[in-house]
């Protein structure tokens, strides 16, 4: 068995029935004849000892194994009584002394003699190379033999494997030392050997000297299974080894480029690769536009650097991660030389630098001892450069540490090229995602509203989510929040288009279910545009706006109606003042683009004080906690908002703090609104036969109720714009015609009448004896227009109230 060691209480299975392999004695008088013998010649003739003494060693001998009285040197045959005869070899020695005795037979089975023949043509063959390493150590584990003296094996000339009864830490580096030690004193104290352990082995009079060895070693036994030593074989590798390391550096910087585009987490990465194989210490530096994702500048002009990154130790004297250095000073220029390389003595550097605070902080760590600089170009550009040290007794960087440096910087620098080019990417959608966005904070006489945008940490993150707060006509508000599908500028242009569409659709005063129904005709007609465009479906994809999704809401602070439509967005969460919080009532309806039933509105009608949100369902994903999970707690948060009043932007950190600890992976929109009512008294309205004496009593009321406002002012301009709009609907439209005035930040005039026709704004000509109405109206009111309700059409004017 493989590793088992074999001792005197576990031989080897060819122990078993043959003849002890130490052979066996005789001695012969002048005669040939057996005086005396060791018990091992019974084992060999297969006869008792006694029955042999007195006995020619003649008669054991097969024929033609010898001829006279007294054997020779060399091979003989035994006959073995009751067996085959037995090839032994036979070393004779002469005796002296007078006593009888002539000489001394030592016998030994043939098979025994010639492997202690090659036992010992191994262990010659051993000592007398230096390829392969020999060591004998005592239980001690001091040094009594070797085949490894100085300057062998790539050694030093004063160094070797020690001379006989040294300890090892006297002849390697301690640490190496204790390393080896280790492993021999496993194998002295259970004897299982040990193979092709990769260990540092540094001589004590060259520890600057990189050497590694490839150590064996097994336990040495006397006959009773004693240990009387190590024996150690072997061979240094520190060629191929360094190979390696090296290959294994290179192949590190290059799987840089399957980790996070992130161009810190990159030049992390980078460091964690140096150190501690290549360096005791690593610094990144990075073009401070490179880290923004822009082109950097020309270092040799003070182009500044930051220290992306850090690796090993880190010493209080040098500049820390995250600190600004420029690489104008000795020491430096080989940055933006685009050059790497090394220098080993740190001694002219510390000179140079000695009046030099500032640059001894940037490359002078107080414990280094040799330096390596590689710049960082990729495409044609410099990012920056990696800068490592070597401490202590380890070895100083040389001409082919620079050489492997080169190449690292290489393969580094095209991964960090890599990840600024997304990191510009992903700057360019988020600057465009929140060009697009509304202000952050809307307060209207509807509601109050705060909406947030939390960008996803990845490029692939960000894309077409956006939200809207839009002022409608007659005080009211609409709420809207989207998703485009895809990722990239493209997507966040795709929702500009939407958002676009969506302000000009609402600005028509529609209700919600028919402008989502319009916005579904444009974004089909986009998408069959984008199919037929010469572009491949493939790269439209990322700002498609097929499959988009979006919910739109109006609020009348008036009557505390609230109408919701849904395009497969989900509805918003409502929390009403001392009630649970819930989803307001809605039907999401299909995506946008992809076909499928008709949009609905819901009413509802809020009190003043509830709280909406408005959230992309991004918020609710989750690799562990569940979709309800996500649900309850942001129903929990809002309810807790309104409870205690806080504003809507408390609200939405509050929420984002819950749900979004960390950086988000998929970006996030959240738009929460505290609906608001109209002061009491703030409105006055009036129903009108469809008689044209009524003109005449709606401006009379109209006079009245500006009086009790205090605005007197508006009183003749009001009197002309509900002069103009009452003749109009009851000439074109008939009864009853609606009439209301509300006084809010602005003077809004409405007149309602059956009439689903809208009216139109013309240039009247000189001769025409009509037409002037609406072209009056539009010069008196601050603004106007018009839009469909349900029982026909209102048309609004506002006006501006006069300053206080």
């Amino acid at each position: 068995m493989q590793g088992v060691r074999r001792t005197s209480t576990n031989p080897g299975p060819e122990v078993g029935g043959r003849p002890p392999d130490d052979g066996a004695a005789l001695m012969l008088d002048s005669y040939g004849t057996v005086l005396a013998c060791t018990p091992g010649v019974g084992e060999l003739l297969g006869a008792q000892g006694k029955d042999l003494i007195g006995r020619p060693l003649t008669d054991f001998l097969a024929a033609g194994s010898g001829r006279g009285m007294l054997p020779r040197n060399g091979r003989a045959m035994l006959r073995r009584s009751g067996g085959p005869a037995l090839k032994v070899r036979l070393k004779v020695l002469p005796l002296g002394g007078g006593l009888g005795a002539q000489c001394l037979v030592w016998a030994v089975p043939e098979a025994v003699a010639t492997e202690r023949e090659q036992d010992q043509e191994l262990v010659r063959a051993l000592s007398g190379q230096t390829a392969i390493g020999l060591v004998l150590h005592d239980p001690d584990l001091r040094i009594v033999r070797s085949n490894h003296p100085p300057g062998a094996v790539g050694s030093p000339a004063d160094a070797g494997a020690g001379p006989p009864g040294a300890a090892l830490d006297e002849v390697l580096v301690p640490q190496d030392a204790g390393a080896v030690e280790k492993q021999l004193r496993w194998v002295a104290q259970t004897g299982v050997p040990v193979t092709d352990q990769v260990l540092r082995a540094r001589y004590r009079t060259a520890p600057e000297q990189e050497r590694i060895i490839s150590l064996s070693a097994l336990r040495l036994e006397d006959r009773d299974g004693r240990c009387t030593g190590v024996a150690v074989l072997f061979r240094d590798v520190t060629e191929p080894h360094q190979e390696q390391r090296r290959q294994a550096l290179v192949d590190g910087a290059e799987k840089l480029l399957l980790g996070p585009l992130d161009i810190v987490a990159t030049a992390e990465g980078l460091a964690r690769v140096l150190v501690p194989e290549y360096g005791d210490l690593a610094a990144i530096d990075l073009a401070e536009a490179a880290l923004l994702g822009e082109e950097p500048g020309d270092f040799s002009l003070g182009e500044p650097l930051r220290r992306a990154a850090v690796a090993g130790s880190w010493p209080a004297e040098l500049l820390p991660a995250g600190s600004v250095l420029r690489v104008r000073g000795p020491g430096r220029e080989p940055v933006y030389h685009r050059h790497a390389v090394a220098v080993p003595d740190l001694s002219e550097l510390r000179a140079a630098l000695a009046d030099d605070a500032e640059g001894r902080r940037q490359v002078l760590p107080d414990a280094a001892t040799s330096l390596l600089i590689m710049p960082l170009q990729a495409r044609g550009r410099l990012l920056g450069a990696a800068v490592l040290w070597r401490c202590g007794t380890r070895a100083r960087f040389g001409r082919d540490d620079a050489t492997l440096g080169a190449q690292i910087g290489a393969r580094a620098a095209f991964s960090l090229d890599n990840a600024r080019r997304y990191t510009r990417e992903r700057r360019t959608a988020e600057i465009l995602q929140r060009s697009l966005l509304p202000q952050a904070d809307v307060q209207v006489s509807a509601a109050d509203a705060a909406g947030t945008y939390v960008p996803a940490n990845t490029a692939t993150g960000i894309g077409g989510t956006w939200f809207d707060v839009i002022p409608l006509s007659s005080c009211r508000v609409a709420f809207v929040v989207g998703d485009v599908p895809g990722h990239g500028v493209e997507a966040a242009a795709a929702m500009g288009q939407l958002r676009t569409a969506i302000q000009t659709l609402s600005d028509m005063d529609l209700p919600p279910d028919e402008l989502l129904t319009h916005l579904d005709d444009l974004v089909t007609r986009l998408s069959q545009a984008g199919r037929a465009a010469s572009v491949p479906p493939a790269g439209r994809r990322l700002g498609s706006v097929l499959g988009a999704t979006c919910v739109y809401a109006v609020h009348d602070p008036i009557t505390g109606l609230c109408t919701i439509a849904s395009a497969g967005h989900p509805p918003p969460v409502l929390s009403a003042p001392g009630q649970p919080a819930c989803f307001a009532q809605a039907k999401p309806g299909p995506p946008l683009g992809v076909g499928g039933p008709p949009f609905e509105s819901v009413e509802q009608v809020m009190e003043p004080g509830t709280l909406l949100a408005f959230y992309t369902d991004k918020l609710l994903a989750h690799r562990e906690d569940g979709t309800e999970e996500r649900l309850r707690q942001l129903r929990d948060q809002v309810q807790a908002a309104a409870r205690e009043d806080r504003s809507p932007a408390q609200t939405g950190h509050a929420v984002l703090r819950q749900l979004l600890p960390q950086a988000a992976e998929h970006e996030v929109a959240l738009l929460i609104a505290r609906l608001n009512g109209l002061p009491l008294g703030s409105t006055a309205a009036w129903e009108l036969p469809a008689d044209p004496e009524a003109v005449s009593r709606a401006r009379d009321a109209v006079t009245t109720q500006l009086a009790a406002w205090q605005l007197d002012e508006l009183a003749f301009t009001t009197e002309l714009v509900v002069s103009e709009l009452v003749t109009n609907s009851i000439r074109y439209a008939g009864g009853p015609v609606g009439l209301r005035l509300i006084r809010d930040k602005t003077l809004i005039c409405e007149i309602s009448d059956p009439s689903q026709t809208q009216p139109r704004l013309r240039r009247a000509l000189l001769t025409d004896e009509g037409g002037r109405g609406l072209f009056l109206v539009a010069q008196l009111a601050q603004r106007w227009g018009s839009r469909y309700t349900s029982h026909g059409k209102t048309i609004w004017a506002e006006q501006q109230l006069p300053a206080r």
